[in-house]
């Protein structure tokens, strides 16, 4: 939204309102994001659900996305890769790490930080055969900027010194996100959410 310069509030939930109402009737998973449009009046949950509505509604001018075929469908790719490979398994990563009630498990906590490398990998084993600066061509699209808020938690998730393990073990895929937090609307963003961290 902020990319393409739509009005928008965030507002910020205890976990424990979640699975209550009024949230409850907005998601019924009891899970964030979720987005209500005053707009069109449509409300909505699911990060590519809500990605896929915001770019059809306000994204006329193709701004970060492809209309034509293949660059259309290879965005697809990337956001499906998203939510499926690097959402959970950073989400995963988080919880065993941080959350979860039985302190210690180590075989998970490698599990996911392991999955986590694959995932950069991935992508820096793209970058690198595509020899293009973004997933798909030459332009920032949807694609790039999903992996932005769970990559900018690596610090948190990984191991102190994990910034310099990505920068040496996957160069391109370090190059493309540092690319991606320069962006103005990137940067504000994320300096918002640090800001709101440090007040808690």
């Amino acid at each position: 939204m902020e990319e393409l310069n739509i009005p928008y509030e965030t507002e910020y939930m205890d976990f424990g309102v979640l699975k209550q109402e009024p949230f409850i009737s907005v998601n019924p998973n009891g899970r964030t994001p979720a987005i209500e449009d005053p707009n069109t009046g449509i409300t909505l949950w699911e990060s590519g659900a809500i990605i896929d509505y915001l770019i059809d509604t306000y994204d006329k001018k193709n701004t970060l996305s492809y209309t034509q075929s293949p660059q259309k469908y290879h965005e697809k790719v990337w956001e499906h890769f998203q939510m499926s490979g690097q959402g959970p398994y950073f989400g995963q990563k988080a919880w065993f790490t941080h959350f979860h009630s039985e302190k210690g498990m180590t075989s998970a906590i490698e599990r996911y930080g392991n999955e986590i490398k694959r995932i950069l990998s991935v992508i820096d084993l793209h970058l690198t055969k595509t020899n293009q600066p973004y997933l798909v061509g030459d332009k920032v699209s949807y694609a790039d900027l999903m992996f932005v808020p769970w990559n900018a938690m690596t610090g948190f998730l990984m191991d102190e010194g994990f910034d310099q393990e990505w920068k040496t073990n996957y160069p391109k895929c370090y190059e493309w996100n540092q690319k991606l937090i320069a962006r103005p609307a990137v940067k504000k963003v994320l300096d918002e959410k640090a800001k709101k961290n440090a007040g808690n």
